[in-house]
């Protein structure tokens, strides 16, 4: 397919997009019909039903994703016309083109269009929630530290501030760290850089509670300050276990250092790709 035409179709289907009120990117299905090449209605409804059987077996929200709305179009001498229209998700579109006829350039230039364009969301949402995880950790450690200060400040000592922690995660897990270690085949790195994001806000929620009541209630001995991180921990393992979550028998995630060199060094290449851009445009 020479350039000229691929440059051309890009501009259309991309012409063709709205977006709600939600920022949620959309097509019409009238419009996607002659941008795919087919001249009546029916046929290419026929291609939507196709492809809502394969958005129903990949276990996507069909109503989601194909959304019935209704259209007023013009009409001779001034009338007007109520038809059925489809707002129609990227994804959704990526489906259109999959069971279209793909004799027709326009179907095949779009099965590669959208394939790519969907493929490309995938991995900003990867990414987003990598980056999410990242600054969860982050804040995590960030909290414990506050935490071993004011142990420190207010019982003179923090020598135990590791065995409090730990025993924040029995409370949390009610399964030692070391247990949990085990669990998810941990050796010789901090279990927390494998927990999921929801776990360490969960960790960080507790932590963060213990260190304003220790300080709102002038705890002064370790004691009190352990019982105390104890309660929050059971109290937020209680909250997730309500939610249907038990914090022991999710998996880990990769190992969240990895994740955080991974996200620098895309962001460099990035930065580098775009200088040289840059360049070649001078």
């Amino acid at each position: 397919m020479e350039i000229g035409i691929i440059q051309s179709l890009t501009n259309n289907f991309e012409s063709f997009s709205y977006k709600t009120d939600d920022e949620v990117e959309f097509w019409l299905a009238r419009d996607l019909q002659h941008l795919l090449g087919y001249n009546k209605w029916d046929n290419f409804k026929n291609v939507i039903s196709k492809a809502k059987t394969a958005c129903e077996i990949s276990e996507e929200n069909i109503s989601y994703h194909f959304a019935d709305v209704g259209k007023t179009i013009d009409m001779p001498k001034g009338a007007q016309k109520e038809i059925d229209d489809v707002m129609l998700t990227r994804y959704a579109c990526y489906l259109i083109a999959q069971n279209g006829d793909s004799k027709k350039p326009e179907i095949a230039f779009a099965q590669t269009y959208f394939a790519v364009q969907t493929r490309r969301a995938e991995i900003i949402e990867q990414k987003l929630l990598e980056h999410e995880r990242v600054q969860a950790r982050k804040k995590l450690s960030k909290t414990e530290k506050e935490l071993s200060e004011v142990i420190f400040e207010q019982t003179g000592g923090n020598q135990n501030f590791a065995l409090i922690r730990s025993k924040g995660d029995q409370a949390l897990f009610n399964h030692s760290t070391q247990q949990m270690k085990d669990k998810w085949s941990i050796k010789n790195k901090p279990l927390a850089d494998f927990m999921p994001a929801i776990l360490l806000k969960a960790k960080d929620f507790a932590t963060e509670i213990t260190i304003f009541n220790a300080k709102d209630k002038n705890m002064s001995a370790e004691n009190q300050i352990s019982n105390e991180h104890i309660t929050n921990n059971k109290s937020v393992r209680n909250t997730l276990i309500s939610r249907g979550i038990t914090p022991e028998n999710l998996s880990p995630e990769k190992d969240v250092k990895k994740i955080e060199r991974k996200l620098k060094s895309d962001s460099k290449k990035t930065l580098k790709d775009k200088a040289g851009f840059k360049s070649l445009n001078k």
